[in-house]
C-alpha cells in the first residue's frame, strides 16, 4: 500500500518540476488528426484555442500570451480588402517573421501538418491542409 502513494507522490513531484520549467506564455496545442479537406476542422482543432472559435483572436488561451493572437476575421481589411492568400499560405507553412519585440508565438504549422498523414508516403498531404485552412481563413473574412 505503501509503495502506490510514494509512486503516486513521486509523478506528481516530476510533473511539477516539468511545470515549473516552462517559460510563462507557452501553449501547448494537441494535434489531432483531422481530414486534409476540412480546413473549418483543422482551425478548430488547431487554431481555435489561441484565436477564438470566431477567429478574433479572443481564444481561451489567449490570456496567457505574451502577445496577443491576431484577428484572423480582420485579414481582409487590413490588405486593402484582398484577403493574402500567399502570405497566410506563407505564415501557416514557415511561420511568422520575427517582431521587432521578440520571437513569434504561433507554431509553425507546415511540418506538423505534412507528418499528420502518414498514410500516404510521397503525397504532400501537408501542403493540402496549408491551402484548405487557408481557404477556410478566407472564408471567415468581414466584409
Amino acid at each position: 500500500m505503501k509503495y502506490p502513494i510514494l509512486a503516486t507522490l513521486a509523478a506528481a513531484l516530476a510533473a511539477s518540476v516539468v511545470c515549473a520549467d516552462q517559460p510563462a506564455g507557452r501553449v501547448v496545442v494537441t494535434v489531432n488528426r483531422t481530414s486534409a479537406n476540412n480546413g473549418r476542422q483543422m482551425y478548430t482543432s488547431y487554431c481555435s484555442s489561441c484565436h477564438g472559435l470566431d477567429g478574433k483572436g479572443k481564444g481561451p488561451t489567449a490570456p496567457v500570451l505574451r502577445n496577443q493572437p491576431a484577428d484572423l476575421t480582420a485579414l481582409s481589411r487590413n490588405n486593402r480588402g484582398r484577403y493574402p492568400f500567399e502570405h497566410v499560405k506563407s505564415v501557416l507553412e514557415f511561420g511568422e517573421a520575427r517582431s521587432a519585440r521578440g520571437t513569434a508565438q504561433m507554431p509553425v504549422w507546415g511540418p506538423i501538418l505534412g507528418e499528420i498523414d502518414t498514410a500516404y508516403p510521397g503525397q504532400n498531404m501537408g501542403m493540402l491542409r496549408v491551402i484548405n485552412l487557408s481557404r477556410y481563413l478566407e472564408s471567415i473574412q468581414e466584409k
